[in-house]
């Protein structure tokens, strides 16, 4: 790092992604900086995020080899496999199977994935709480609270002005603050998108029966219902309803909330009781048109916010992280500029297709799926079917959901920088 700069890279949010790429940086021999309106404590609490997110398995591999196993694993729950079910009610997976469902299992691809499953499901709060430790253990410094008021771009460096009047500069900003990114805006770089007319609703529940790494989503005509597996015999459930009912469950009594759940689960899993909140979150889509720009990059919700239904948003995130170190540390093994847009370019070259493409696709699912129209109810249902009964059709969906196909970063590997 120059004595004329701050750090070697600004990260302007301190999330999973944005710290995972500090990480990254780290290993690489460069010197990030964390900026984040919220202490990384007060991101552990319970009810600061009551999400679990789908970790793929490449992605899995990224946060071992930047040293968060020992924190991580413990609390990881194996996807072994997955079932999806289009109905009106539980069908595939509830012991009277209907023709039109999707069974994925880990032990197809054992071979290609060394044994890992289909994913791992992990609660947002632990993945925060081990990220935490390594970027403390690794000296990176963390400004928070502090929030990026402005980002002024010059020809040598980036200039980041926070509301408290302190000024840092380096040769790049990394925008990883969400969708409404100041970093992004003070770039000029826009963004496309709409909202859906749903609303995640998030809660932890406790099983009566051993789910057995099994994750179930179904989709149903407000939207689908996934039921996903956590250690010690609970799920995250993920309930995607219109945003009227989405609020009226938010606020209602909790033997009315557990009476609609449980009609809406069923039988298969036994008695299913919350374990603390009950989270809402609007839905939407939101790409932006570019993902880079001289001295300035984007990474995560602030290049790309996709519903959940494929449950790939954080895989995006991460995906991004381990590309977009790669390309930084190796540029600045060469000597290069790194925040030249010659070598950004590289990086937006690397993720831009696969980000639109999975958004495109999550959006047309959303569309395909969210609804009771008859004749669309039997051409995917005949297409899951079809999907189904072809090998090497599910195996290809499991290799990509897991992240480890194309051109993957080394860190995706499990290759160190």
């Amino acid at each position: 790092m120059s004595e004329t700069y701050d750090a070697d890279v600004i990260i302007a949010g301190a999330g999973m992604a944005g710290a995972t790429l500090a990480l990254a940086l780290k290993q690489g021999g460069l010197t990030p900086i964390l900026i984040d309106p919220i202490i990384f404590d007060a991101q552990l609490a319970p009810t600061f995020d009551g999400r679990s997110s789908a970790v793929a398995f490449a992605s899995f591999r990224q946060w071992r080899t930047l040293g968060l196993a020992a924190d991580i694993e413990p609390h990881a729950q194996r996807i072994e496999q997955i079932l999806v079910t289009d109905g009106r009610s539980p069908g595939a997976s509830a012991g009277n199977p209907s023709p039109f469902y999707l069974r994925f299992d880990s032990a197809e691809i054992a071979d290609r994935s060394d044994g890992e499953p289909l994913g791992y499901l992990l609660e947002n709060r632990r993945s925060r709480a081990a990220l935490a430790k390594a970027i403390a253990k690794a000296g990176i410094t963390v400004l928070a609270p502090a929030r990026v008021a402005s980002v002024d771009f010059e020809p040598n460096c980036a200039r980041v002005t926070l509301e408290d009047g302190r000024v840092l500069t380096a040769p790049l900003v990394v925008g990883a603050e969400g969708r409404n990114s100041v970093v992004r805006a003070a770039a000029k770089i826009n963004a496309i998108g709409w909202d859906y007319p749903q609303t995640g609703v998030v809660a932890t529940v406790k099983l009566s029966r051993p789910h057995e790494g099994v994750a179930h989503e179904f989709f149903l005509p407000g939207g689908p219902f996934a039921i996903l597996p956590l250690t010690d015999d609970r799920a995250s459930l993920v309930w995607t309803e219109t945003t009227a009912k989405a609020a009226a469950l938010k606020t209602a009594r909790p033997e009315i909330f557990h009476a609609h759940m449980q009609r809406r689960f069923g039988a298969f899993l036994g008695e299913a009781n919350v374990e603390g909140p009950v989270f809402t979150y609007p839905l939407s889509l939101q790409l932006a048109e570019r993902l880079c720009a001289p001295r300035v990059a984007l990474l995560g919700d602030a290049a790309h916010g996709i519903h959940p239904i494929a449950g790939q948003g954080l895989n995006l995130g991460l995906k991004g992280a381990a590309a977009l170190a790669e390309v930084l540390v190796d540029a600045s093994r060469l000597g290069e500029d790194i925040g030249s847009e010659l070598v950004l370019q590289r990086y937006a070259r690397w993720r831009s297709f696969d980000n639109t493409m999975l958004a495109a696709a999550t959006d047309v699912f959303v569309r395909l799926f969210s609804n009771d129209n008859p004749l669309l109810r039997l051409v995917r249902g005949a297409g899951m079917s079809v999907v189904n009964r072809i090998g090497p059709a599910r195996r290809f969906f499991m290799h990509d959901a897991g992240g480890a196909s194309g051109d993957l970063p080394r860190l995706l590997r499990g290759e160190a920088l």
